[in-house]
């Protein structure tokens, strides 16, 4: 009693080979046409001069000697200066890119009150690892650091 070749195993086994294969190519060629990635960076050359700028902010923060304290709470953002206080009046920006996701990237403009404390709020979710930098208007110097949020107390923010 012979059993006709489609009530079989194997035929079937070897007829699913090459459809998963085909099917998997087309979402993978889809995929490949239809999204972007936003952190190539096209123009290299130009990129690393602009690391080297960059890399002199960070040099001249830290010969201001400037430390703050960070904190985040409920999208409220305060950033007490320690040392190397801006000038008075100067507002802050402080900018959160994160690590993978480009379009969650925010920024957020602090203005100082009277007590001398820096203040702003963010209005969208902030938690995952975050690039965080903090500049003043005029972007002479900048103060950088990795965090991973959220979290609890005052997060030391120095160059």
């Amino acid at each position: 009693m012979n059993t006709p070749w489609y009530k079989q195993f194997w035929p079937w086994f070897l007829i699913a080979i090459p459809v998963i294969t085909f099917v998997m190519g087309m979402v993978l060629l889809n995929l490949a046409t239809n999204t972007t990635d936003s952190l190539v960076v096209d123009d290299y050359y130009k990129e690393g001069k602009a690391i080297n700028a960059r890399l002199g902010k960070i040099e001249e923060a830290k010969r201001r000697n400037i430390t703050t304290d960070l904190s985040i709470e409920d999208g409220a953002v305060t950033v007490k200066f320690h040392s190397g206080i801006p000038r008075e009046g100067q507002a802050l920006k402080l900018t959160f890119y994160h690590t993978t996701l480009q379009d969650r990237d925010t920024s957020v403009l602090l203005s100082r009150d009277a007590t001398g404390v820096y203040r702003g709020f963010v209005e969208t979710s902030l938690d995952g690892k975050w690039q965080v930098t903090l500049t003043p208007i005029d972007e002479v110097w900048k103060i950088q650091q990795t965090i991973t949020l959220p979290w609890s107390g005052v997060i030391k923010f120095n160059p």
